[in-house]
């Protein structure tokens, strides 16, 4: 018999060994409201599909989609279904799933046979894949030495997986079958198909979109919000990683093998600066019409890179002959004492409210006039805002960058005429793919990024780090996401061979997170997505790099 303690429900009961988390959960069930249906689950903190066999004493947590937990699981098994929906309509077909967008995830497909995709396919597709969630087919999960998986995968012409695999120095893996259709997936799934009850399939560009439930509603799907800037900076860097041959993780892995590392960071490097030089010489253009821009406007979600960037911007500029003069709008921080509060009484640091925004827009308006201007400095110890005698004036061929979260929300600037804005949008858009049915999480080197800085930093430990994000992520959802596609240029700050570099450096710091707290199920799956990826010396990047700024070392 075996112990099961339930963190819904915080009480115990007793098992025979072997019981699967779905024989328990009626047990459980009645005593707990969830709101939505049981999805998946964390067992020791460690997330788990509802199959999982219980052989000893365990803590358990039954998730909903509401959970990250939770949504992961259920894409990655809505992703299996139209695969497989796909292999059945189109043998020889070749299905990609590029990255999350627009609320859903875009799909590239090859229908095998050279004609082009047409409605009646989409349809075809999409009646197929209601047929498998009606016959409740089940995902079975397979053990197998590394080596077996490689040669199945080989037999397919999985060339991605295969590729992935052989870099992953794992002994044995898992992979799943639906219907006896194998694939892999780096994430647990649902037991069934018949959980699968909300979901859509559409044109998108030139190839599909799988749209997936709402994050909160799950019993709807998640609105569609159209996002073409966005999109053509991913198809811009998915262009360049095909230039140079790497199409997913696999590929990466091999070049670094062999050797290739060091060029693959300076190409990286390269392809930033030029993008950064054709911004300041749109600015340089733009300042120097009959109705100049003076203002540039610079924003991002967290860990974007947004004082780097504006940094690196100000010595092309100056390159340009223009004078840049700046300051970030965490600098008019209203006093601690008067922040926003969350609802469980927190501060809110990242609400429109958290900057003083009309004494902001009062001394850029000063500024602009030609007026000198005494800026404040905040101070993070004692949370104050400071004058310290930094004074900047706007004079003739200057031109004004102000950085922040906010710096986008229409409030902060309205009474700035428009013609005199530029408006900057920096993210992080991961164009690589562990495999082509394996998307990487939006999120997860922006996440990386702040856990390694503010670890080094002494400002949070992993474990505050990783419990802040949800309260960080809804955040840029409600003040900084809804301004992404009003920018006049998006800059993305990923790297090609980023997780590679962060590895060593991310490592060593999640390991100090305990396995007996809830972050941990966040650690592990950190820990198991970048074992995927050959680890790389930070060696040659170089002190200017926007990478710098949170592995240490940056000269800015």
């Amino acid at each position: 018999m075996v112990n099961i303690f339930c963190v819904n429900t915080q009480t115990t009961k007793t098992f025979q060994e072997g019981t699967t988390l779905m024989e328990m959960l009626p047990e459980f069930a009645p005593e707990f409201e969830i709101s939505y249906p049981v999805i998946a689950a964390k067992v020791n903190n460690v997330c788990q599909g509802l199959k999982y066999r219980a052989f000893n004493s365990r803590q358990v947590e039954f998730l909903d989609y509401t959970s990250y937990t939770g949504r992961s699981v259920y894409c990655s098994s809505l992703c299996f279904l139209l695969c497989k929906a796909a292999k059945d309509l189109f043998p020889g077909c070749a299905i990609t799933l590029r990255r999350p967008i627009s609320k859903g995830y875009f799909c590239a497909f090859d229908k095998g046979d050279g004609s082009e995709l047409i409605d009646a396919d989409i349809d075809a597709l999409i009646s197929r894949m209601k047929e498998i969630v009606e016959q409740d087919i089940p995902f079975r999960r397979h053990e197998v030495r590394t080596s077996e998986a490689i040669e199945l995968f080989h037999r397919m012409g999985y060339t991605d997986k295969v590729k992935l695999l052989q870099t992953s120095g794992d002994v044995y893996v898992n992979y799943y079958t639906l219907d006896g259709t194998p694939d892999y997936y780096y994430e647990a799934l649902l037991p069934s198909t018949s959980y699968l009850k909300v979901w859509s399939l559409s044109r998108y560009r030139d190839g599909l979109l799988l749209r997936v439930p709402d994050r909160h509603k799950p019993e709807e799907l998640a609105p569609f919000t159209e996002q073409p800037k966005t999109f053509e900076v991913f198809r811009e860097n998915l262009r360049w990683n095909s230039i140079m041959g790497l199409d997913n993780v696999g590929d990466v892995n091999l070049a670094c093998q062999r050797g290739e590392a060091s060029d693959l960071i300076k190409i990286a490097e390269a392809l930033q600066e030029k993008k950064i030089v054709q911004i300041a010489e749109e600015i340089d253009r733009r300042v120097r019409l009959d109705d100049p821009v003076r203002l540039v406007l610079i924003t991002g979600p967290s860990s974007s890179g947004k004082s780097t960037f504006c940094k690196r911007l100000s010595i092309q500029l100056k390159a340009c002959g223009l004078r840049p003069i700046s300051f970030s709008t965490d600098d008019y921080f209203v006093n601690r004492l008067d922040t926003p509060l969350l609802p469980d009484g927190s501060f809110d640091f990242d609400n429109f409210d958290t900057v003083d925004h009309e004494y902001l827009q009062k001394d850029v308006l000063k500024l602009l006039s030609g007026e000198t201007v005494e800026v404040p400095e905040y101070n993070f110890v004692t949370g104050l805002r400071e004058f310290n005698g930094k004074k900047l004036k706007l004079e003739p061929g200057m031109v004004l960058l102000i950085e922040g979260i906010h710096a986008l929300n229409p409030r902060l600037t309205d009474k700035v005429p428009e013609s005199s804005k530029y408006r900057i949008f920096i993210n992080t858009i991961t164009s690589i793919s562990l495999d082509d049915h394996n998307c990487i999480p939006t999120s997860d080197n922006r996440l990386l990024r702040r856990i390694v800085r503010d670890f080094n930093k002494g400002a949070f430990s992993a474990r505050e780090s990783i419990m802040h994000w949800p309260n960080v992520r809804r955040s840029e959802v409600q003040w900084i996401y809804p301004y992404q596609e009003c920018a006049d240029v998006l800059f993305n700050s990923s790297y090609i061979v980023e997780f590679p570099v962060v590895r060593p450096h991310a490592e060593r710091i999640l390991m100090t997170v305990p396995k007996n707290c809830p972050e941990y199920a966040e650690v592990h799956r950190l820990m198991k997505f970048l074992s995927y990826f050959v680890p790389v010396s930070d060696k040659d990047v170089p002190a200017t790099s926007l990478l710098r700024s949170f592995i240490g070392g940056s000269n800015f």
